[in-house]
């Protein structure tokens, strides 16, 4: 109920939650950009992984911390990261993360988790396109 971050949390809980918080932080503070914007779309889904969860259990807390955080992950870091003077592929995405904010503000006011289903559908092919343009590693590069 009350989370890790709780003064009502277990020790342990409130020690795991703080490892878990470096841990990420360490991984923000030396990856490349490539890897800052995987980051940010696996952050998104796991938000709305959790919204989904949270609207078919009734959590409204979890819920809406989940979906504020999806939108928050897609407005001010997806999209405010996109060069919209490099191209027409820029502003479709920024349109395309627009949109999903929209969505997932609805599914929020609404408790409506196939909108945030939707959301997965649109976003997952911009992750594996993502995913799959990734830089090759030191190891990839003497490997071949």
């Amino acid at each position: 109920m009350y989370g890790n971050s709780s003064p009502f949390a277990s020790h342990g809980q409130r020690a795991s939650s703080m490892y878990n918080r470096v841990g990420v932080e360490t991984d923000v503070m030396t990856a490349s950009p490539h890897r800052l914007v995987s980051l940010l779309l696996d952050g998104a889904f796991d938000s709305m992984t959790q919204a989904i969860g949270a609207i078919r259990s009734g959590n409204v807390e979890v819920k809406n911390r989940s979906l504020s955080r999806a939108v928050r992950i897609l407005d001010e870091g997806l999209k405010a990261a996109l060069n919209l003077e490099s191209g027409e592929l820029a502003l479709d995405l920024r349109d395309l993360y627009a949109y999903i904010c929209t969505r997932l503000t609805y599914a929020n006011l609404r408790s409506d988790d196939v909108a945030v289903e939707e959301c997965v559908k649109l976003l997952q092919p911009i992750k594996e396109a993502w995913a799959s343009i990734a830089p090759a590693t030191a190891d990839q590069r003497a490997a071949a």
